[in-house]
């Protein structure tokens, strides 16, 4: 019997009424979905290294999957603690003394062409606008003891939330290390029978796309570090130290993509002139000579990230053509800026696993995903809801 508009239109609105209950419901507990989003993201990372844990045997035993899954964990917060505790403390170093030796630059301070630059530019100001006592004043106001006591209310708070969710995230990664199936069997879980299959499925592919991903970034991060580090270190000469921390803020900024790169190389060209200015190190060359060497290293180091890096964790991790990340890129940057930029490839691979698996039928998914390859007796999502 063919079905009645009315049942029809009634069926949509529960549908929507439904979907709406469901947005309600993530968006009031968004910050428990935050926790759950990252401990899976922690467990794509962990997934290699607990397979190549399984790998290992005593005497033909291998260890259960609970002490593996801690041992993974432990390797990771290793790894993390070990940059925390290590580099950081050098790249703030650099800072400092780039900050300290800013003022000794040629032709005098640079507060104090900041504030002849004002002086000139609104000249409302008046001749006898002192912008660095209107500073040192404001910085009073900042340390008096109210400010000092909001200050430290403040920062206990946001340590609190922190504890609270580093633990959330990390007894969620646990499970969701120590059994890989479980994530898929929670979303599985949600969803109508006829349809638990072909989810179960797609959560693993979705899985497996973005644990290529993140593993591929992390892998970027540390080959830019390493490019760049060996360049300034060997042809620039501005030092071990330097190096390791100019290189270190290069790569993590190469993380979001085309603006970050671009920060990061004049970030690393302006400390390492102020470095040569104030300590010497470096190249025996004038300044400008110097800061042009630097950008040209840099400039390399970008150039074989470009090449050999990028091609293969997009478009070998996700599957996709260049030309599509560049687009969704495009848009994510101008939607959400550099954080739309950060999260842009791993929601655009969820949505086009998705589009590839339940809506294949439709024009636009097939062109776009040319070379997907359906199993046997899947059918398209709106066969299935034909037939509902």
């Amino acid at each position: 019997m063919e079905e009645r508009s009315t049942d029809r239109l009634a069926r949509i609105a529960l549908r929507a009424a439904i979907f709406t209950v469901i947005a309600l419901l993530c968006w009031y507990f968004r910050s428990v979905l935050v926790y759950i989003i990252a401990a899976f993201v922690v467990s794509l990372i962990g997934q290699p290294v607990i397979r190549a844990l399984r790998k290992v045997r005593i005497k033909g035993h291998g260890a259960p999957d609970w002490l593996l899954a801690i041992l993974t964990l432990l390797i990771i917060f290793a790894l993390l603690l070990t940059v925390v505790t290590q580099i950081i403390p050098v790249v703030a170093g650099i800072i400092r003394e780039a900050a300290s030796g800013s003022q000794a630059l040629p032709d005098g301070s640079i507060l104090d062409k900041i504030n002849d630059w004002l002086v000139a530019t609104f000249p409302s100001l008046g001749p006898d606008f002192d912008g660095i006592a209107l500073l040192t004043e404001k910085l009073k106001e900042m340390t008096s003891f109210s400010a000092v006591t909001g200050i430290i209310g403040s920062v206990a708070s946001s340590l609190a939330s922190f504890a609270v969710g580093a633990f959330a995230t990390v007894f969620i990664s646990f499970f969701f290390i120590k059994d890989d199936r479980l994530f898929s069997r929670i979303v599985a879980a949600v969803v109508p029978d006829r349809h638990e299959e072909r989810v179960g499925a797609t959560i693993l592919e979705i899985e497996g796309l973005l644990s290529r991903y993140f593993i591929g970034l992390i892998v970027e991060i540390i080959g830019v570090m390493a490019v760049d580090f060996l360049l300034l270190w060997l042809v620039a000469g501005i030092g071990v130290s330097n190096a390791l921390g100019i290189a270190f803020i290069a790569g993590l900024l190469n993380i979001v993509p085309y603006i970050g790169p671009l920060l990061g190389e004049v970030i690393g060209v302006v400390l390492c002139v102020i470095l040569k200015y104030t300590t010497g190190v470096g190249l025996a060359v004038d300044i400008w000579w110097f800061a042009l060497i630097v950008l040209g290293l840099m400039l390399g180091a970008q150039l074989v990230d470009n090449t050999i890096y990028q091609p293969l964790i997009y478009s070998t991790s996700i599957k996709a053509h260049p030309l599509e990340i560049f687009i969704v890129l495009l848009v994510a940057g101008h939607v959400g800026g550099a954080v739309g930029m950060l999260v842009a490839i791993p929601s655009y691979t969820v949505i086009r696993v998705i589009a590839s698996r339940f809506f294949y039928n439709w024009k636009p998914v097939r062109r776009l995903i040319p070379n997907r390859e359906k199993p046997d007796g899947e059918e398209d999502e709106e066969t299935e809801m034909g037939r509902s």
